[in-house]
């Protein structure tokens, strides 16, 4: 199965990251336009005017909550989003004096076919370096 694998340093802590991660408010400053968060395992997550399909809402449910360390969402897997059918999985954890973000983007058609992919992949580039430059102190 093809996936994304990208990781950023930050340097601050892991609960500003995670808050990032998992708010509204978070999401807004680095990877959505708007963003609506039912933060919570079971909970939805919608972002609106992302840099991986401005067309189209990303919908998807948080199927691991693992405050300050790990977050899944699976992307749902109707509509016409490029992220439908495919699942991401954050992992934040302090690396010497900084926090590592990691990334797993896996599953879905989109991943399978090498131009969508890369595309997804450049958008994944460009929205951890925003990340990044929006927590390091």
């Amino acid at each position: 199965m093809a996936a994304i694998r990208r990781h950023v340093l930050i340097a601050t802590g892991a609960r500003a990251v995670w808050r990032a991660l998992t708010t509204a408010e978070g999401l807004e400053k680095w990877l959505a336009e708007e963003a609506r968060v039912d933060a919570r395992k079971g909970g939805r997550v919608v972002l609106s005017g992302t840099d991986f399909d401005a067309e189209h809402d990303v919908v998807g449910m948080i199927h691991q909550w693992r405050p300050t360390s790990k977050l899944e969402i699976s992307w749902d897997n109707v509509g016409a989003a490029e992220t439908k059918g495919s699942s991401v999985a954050f992992q934040v954890a302090r690396d010497g004096s900084e926090t590592r973000v990691s990334i797993v983007h896996s599953g879905g058609a989109a991943l399978d076919d090498e131009e969508r992919r890369e595309k997804l992949n450049q958008a994944w580039k460009t929205a951890l370096e925003t990340l990044q430059a929006l927590l390091d102190e």
